[in-house]
């Protein structure tokens, strides 16, 4: 603790003489989900929270507008297509308290944030299991043509058996093999996206009256184990063509996928030793077997600030936040997540203890890092994740906090941070109005985007010019340039 301590005083004294340790510029996004409470489940109830607006069109312009005038990278949207009804077997915990439940669909809003601001992007989750890709092409490739090339595609498996329910079948597939067809997936949409279209396709020549050019619009003829799309694309190239790509998973087949597609990492642990050795082993999986430069996939952490001008006022804010908190609404989310219903044990039973291997390895992972807890509980655990989930809580001030996010950067080697609101929008003004000018007075924040104007990617990478994924990145091969004929670029399989 004296030696954390140390280093903490340490990093502060090196921010106020504008030392930047690590070199790296953060990118910090907005965590968010078409909900209210999000990560937080309960906290809709605070007098100055403002999430269960959701519905309002007007919510969501407001919190594109007030973060990019504060430069945040982009708003990245979370999303689910079920309820969290493991718990006690049912949505009833879900309803009640409002834990992501009810929810509506991301893609939708992009447009109408996109129209009132320039330079933001926006990183929406859909699911590869539920939606055919050559529908979701042409969804993105739209929004990535409204909002001027500023769409991030966070690609997710989905992990809810109501979702599965919901969508004709009786239970999700296994989860391999999610990642096989998520696997196929992608390369369709690489195909839809990068190869249908020769970028100079449409020429919009009025004397001679052509829109596009035929011969450079073909089929991709794709034939696989889950798909079978004949092409072409029905949109003309977008910006951006592919949207930047977002991912999250942590498995071995999770890390594969990654490392070949990912553009970013969302990575959510409650300290940075948990994922230091996934982040590192995406990064030499990218580099041995897929020729990707391990650095350029940037990994980014949630995390929750709870800001104030004193520790004490930060402290303040926790302990009243605390009071609206629904541990049954975090105790849903909890056993969604696992898909462990933690009704079935007692209130005061130390599930450290209990015969299922599942819970016991789940609850010491959290106990490993919370030493000063002595007996976890189900009601520990809901305590645990019901502000800000399953990533950490930063309490105290600016400076605390930008040490705690730096710590991070040392021991995780994380790029940026998801940031998690436990009140809708004032968490994220406190971000702006504390936070931000810590982080810039230690020179790891910018002070205006790179590219204003630009696309997501171009801003992200801070590399003008760079609308489509990088020449080492997997969807450049399937990149149909201008001038090349079709057969002199043949569509990768």
């Amino acid at each position: 603790m004296a030696k954390r301590k140390r280093q903490a005083e340490h990093a502060t004294r090196a921010a106020r003489n504008g030392v930047n340790p690590s070199g790296k510029k953060l990118i910090i996004n907005a965590f968010v989900e078409m909900c209210s409470g999000h990560q937080s489940p309960g906290l809709w109830r605070h007098p100055e929270d403002h999430s269960h607006e959701f519905n309002d069109v007007n919510h969501w312009v407001e919190l594109a507008k007030l973060l990019e005038e504060a430069k945040i990278h982009g708003i990245f949207v979370a999303d689910v297509l079920g309820g969290y009804d493991v718990y006690h077997g049912n949505l009833d915990a879900a309803k009640i308290s409002g834990a992501q439940w009810p929810v509506n669909e991301p893609l939708a809003v992009v447009s109408a944030m996109a129209a009132a601001t320039k330079s933001i992007g926006f990183g929406v989750t859909v699911s590869t299991t539920y939606e055919q890709p050559y529908h979701l092409a042409r969804r993105l490739s739209t929004v990535d043509h409204l909002s001027k090339g500023r769409l991030g595609w966070n690609i997710v498996t989905s992990y809810l058996d109501s979702a599965a329910r919901n969508m004709g079948m009786k239970e999700q597939l296994q989860h391999d093999e999610r990642y096989a067809q998520a696997e196929e997936y992608v390369k369709v949409m690489y195909k839809l996206l990068e190869s249908s279209w020769r970028d100079d396709a449409v020429v919009l020549d009025r004397e001679k009256g052509v829109y596009t050019v035929p011969e450079r619009v073909r089929e991709i003829n794709h034939k696989g184990k889950f798909f079978e799309v004949p092409g072409p694309h029905i949109c003309q190239p977008s910006p951006q063509r592919t949207p930047l790509i977002l991912q999250a998973g942590a498995s071995k087949a999770g890390k594969v996928f990654a490392a070949q597609n990912a553009e970013a990492i969302f990575v959510s642990a409650h300290a940075p030793a948990v994922c230091a050795k996934n982040i590192a082993e995406i990064r030499e999986i990218a580099a041995s077997q897929f020729g990707r430069d391990g650095k350029n996939i940037k990994v980014l952490a949630l995390v929750t600030p709870i800001l104030g001008r004193t520790e004490e006022e930060a402290q303040a804010k926790l302990a009243d936040y605390r009071k609206y908190a629904s541990l049954e609404g975090a105790l849903a989310l909890f056993c969604g997540w696992t898909g462990i219903d933690l009704a079935k044990y007692g209130d005061d039973e130390e599930l450290r203890q209990v015969e299922s291997n599942a819970v016991r390895s789940t609850v010491e992972g959290y106990a490993r890092f919370s030493p000063g807890t002595s007996k976890w509980t189900k009601h520990t655990v809901a305590e645990h994740v019901s502000i800000g989930g399953n990533g950490p809580i930063f309490v105290g001030t600016a400076a605390q906090v930008a040490n705690g996010f730096q710590t991070w950067v040392d021991e995780a080697d994380v790029d940026g941070f998801n940031i998690a609101y436990a009140l809708f929008p004032q968490s994220f003004k406190d971000v702006i109005e504390l936070l931000l000018p810590e982080l810039r007075a230690r020179g790891i924040f910018w002070d205006e985007y790179s590219v204003p104007g630009g696309t997501y990617r171009e801003n992200f990478y801070s590399k003008k010019g760079q609308k489509g994924p990088l020449d080492e990145h997997v969807a450049s091969t399937y990149r149909w340039k201008a001038g090349v004929d079709a057969s002199d670029h043949i569509i990768p399989e």
